[in-house]
């Protein structure tokens, strides 16, 4: 009866309609069709309609100030002051995430590698188990103790066997671009290392044993040792001793911009909350799972590959090494279709100017821009997607060579222009999240929320406290890390990076010079492929060292008159000057901030010659001294002329 008298009242309330003029039978066939047509379309429109991701909190108030002080702030993800220490109940330490993994994935597949023109092979997360209980078990036989007061040293490119901590041992990663200088300082560090080699780099300083896959070119020596893994540790198998989360994880040292590198202490625990928090950031917007796929191209050395590698295995998922030769690494993408892309910025800077090298003619090129707008304002309203128009008129090439199935990128230890990453945002069609951090506060301090993608590298993770303006962290334990960076806080509780304090340098009229953020902005000019600003306080304006791309800059330079090889023209500064300087007005680049004068040169700045870290980073020092003479030159040029 209750339902009765509700119908009777709500037809009270309606007003009195026609509904004879509706009736079926009064329409067309053609009526009818068209109706049918709009209610089909308006119904897969409300499906298939994008929408927007849920930030994980008010993207206005993305961290805290901590008792009243707006300088020290943490992330607003925390519920206290309280730091966090772990995501997972049964995940405190770098061992307990890959045992998640082997608990998820079962016998699924781990670790993937590949020949040149082959597929990947894939090692599953049982024999990764069993392998490293092997290398494990023969190095307790040569006299390892399962302890973290045992280092083991581990010189090598990215290798599938080296996966796990599996006795407790503090691992001691060293860059396989290491000089000998640095590869003794790092090595007659510890007293009882082992060291753990996939071919000789130079007869040793100190005595340890050399592990490797096949006796070929290997020779036992006086002071070091050759140990063929498969014939000696297969026979061995000792049971499993796990870390506890304080226990020393990792002794990673730094890529070493200046002088000798130092060594980070990480432990279990700062691994655990580290990727935590991370984990916690994405919960709303993107979750790992058994089919994620990383590519493995950055060195285990830096912590931020141990940190992403780390965080797949924890979920079950998969890692790709790259074949080990750089020139190779977009066939290995193409080849892994990786859902995850760990990348460094001076990578992304080469793929935004490979995209628009690319797009030579005026209605292409304005076809382009136009669909990135388009993108970009779905961006904006926080929708991010790979299958809107424009991705299957437009970015589908550019997503293919990609592999095809990218799901979310990662850029760090770097600074990368905002423009750069709004591009790549919005062709790739996938999350690209910033962070910022440093080897000795694990690998990310900041991160950046999804659904924010200002110009900016997030705010606090919720494992630590971070004062600004000379960056200062805080961790776990008792203590606050300087970072050496100048930065400053955002009226919505995120970072901007301004620069390293031992770069930023003033000019003779008194004016701060922050130089990456300016080369930033000219390695957006197309012929440009490297560049290093450099300046004086006794010098009144900048000067710059280039690297012209030899791919482009020919062909770029012959449309603007300048005609030549490619050596001829860097001989011809003006062929790139006048351009950087557009490029730097149209980006706000006050007169000051302009470089005045050129030096082209036409090799690049590399690992092999000094002049790049292992992390891709400018060694500025060695960048300055191996250029001291060009330098030289142009601010007497200058002052001749005026």
């Amino acid at each position: 009866f209750g339902l009765v008298e509700k119908t009777s009242h709500l037809k009270i309330l309606l007003p009195s309609l026609p509904l004879s003029s509706f009736s079926l039978p009064s329409l067309s066939p053609s009526s009818l069709l068209g109706i049918g047509a709009v209610a089909s379309l308006t119904a897969y429109w409300l499906v298939t309609r994008p929408r927007p991701m849920l930030p994980p909190c008010d993207l206005q108030a993305q961290s805290v100030a901590v008792n009243g002080d707006p300088s020290c702030r943490r992330s607003a993800l925390l519920k206290d002051d309280s730091l966090m220490e772990f995501y997972y109940d049964d995940t405190r330490t770098a061992f307990d995430m890959f045992q998640r993994g082997v608990r998820i994935a079962g016998n699924g597949p781990c670790l993937g590698f590949r020949k040149p023109g082959q597929p990947y092979q894939w090692i599953s997360y049982a024999e990764v188990t069993e392998q490293a209980q092997v290398l494990g078990s023969g190095l307790l036989a040569k006299g390892c103790q399962p302890n973290p007061q045992q280092f083991v040293g581990i010189f090598a490119q990215n290798r599938p066997e080296l996966a796990c901590y599996t006795y407790s041992m503090a691992v001691v990663p060293l860059y396989d671009t290491l000089g000998l200088e640095a590869m003794v300082h790092i090595l007659t560090l510890g007293e009882k290392m082992r060291e753990h080699c996939s071919w000789p780099f130079i007869k040793p300083h100190i005595n340890c044993h050399w592990f490797v896959n096949s006796t070929q070119t290997y020779h036992s020596g006086e002071q070091y040792t050759v140990i063929l893994l498969p014939k000696y540790c297969l026979r061995l198998s000792v049971m499993q001793t796990p870390p506890q989360p304080q226990d020393l994880a990792v002794v990673c040292f730094t890529s070493g911009t200046t002088g000798n590198p130092k060594g980070a202490m990480i432990t279990h625990g700062n691994i655990a909350s580290n990727t935590s928090s991370v984990i916690k950031i994405l919960e709303v917007c993107l979750h790992f799972h058994l089919l994620d796929v990383s590519i493995s191209y950055l060195p285990l050395a830096h912590m931020f590959e141990r940190m992403i590698q780390i965080s797949m295995f924890c979920h079950g998922a998969r890692v790709g090494f790259y074949q080990g030769d750089i020139s190779l690494l977009m066939d290995d993408i193409k080849t892994l279709k990786p859902t995850f892309f760990p990348v460094v910025p001076r990578l992304l800077n080469r793929i935004y100017d490979k995209i628009l090298g690319s797009v030579t003619s005026p209605l292409r090129r304005a076809l382009l821009h136009y669909a990135v707008r388009r993108k970009q304002a779905e961006l904006s309203s926080g929708v991010v997607r790979n299958n809107s128009l424009w991705d299957k008129l437009v970015f589908n090439r550019i997503q293919a060579s990609l592999g095809g199935n990218l799901r979310f990128a990662l850029t760090a230890s770097a600074p990368i222009s905002p423009t750069v990453l709004s591009f790549l945002r919005a062709t790739l069609g996938c999350l690209i999240f910033e962070g910022y951090g440093q080897t000795e506060c694990t690998a990310g301090c900041t991160f950046s929320m999804p659904g924010d993608w200002e110009r900016h590298v997030g705010a606090p993770l919720p494992c630590n406290l971070i004062c600004a303006i000379i960056l200062y962290i805080l961790g776990q334990s008792d203590g606050w890390l300087h970072s050496g960076d100048v930065g400053q806080w955002l009226p919505n509780g995120t970072l901007r990076i301004i620069d390293r304090k031992k770069h930023i340098f003033k000019l003779s009229q008194g004016e701060y010079i922050a130089p990456e953020k300016i080369e930033n902005v000219y390695v957006r000019c197309v012929p440009v492929l490297q560049v290093f600003v450099h300046g004086d306080s006794l010098e009144s304006y900048l000067i710059g060292i280039v690297v012209p791309d030899p791919e482009v800059f020919v062909s770029w330079a012959k449309d603007r008159g300048f005609v030549g090889s490619y050596e001829e023209l860097c001989q011809n500064p003006n062929a790139v000057l006048e351009d950087m300087k557009a490029v730097g007005k149209e980006a706000g680049l006050k007169s000051f901030e302009q470089v005045k004068d050129l030096h082209l040169h036409p090799e690049t700045f590399s690992i092999a010659n000094g002049l790049l870290t292992p992390t891709l980073k400018s060694r500025r020092a060695d960048i300055r001294r191996t250029f001291q003479e060009q330098i030289s030159s142009m601010y007497s040029k200058k002052k001749m002329l005026s």
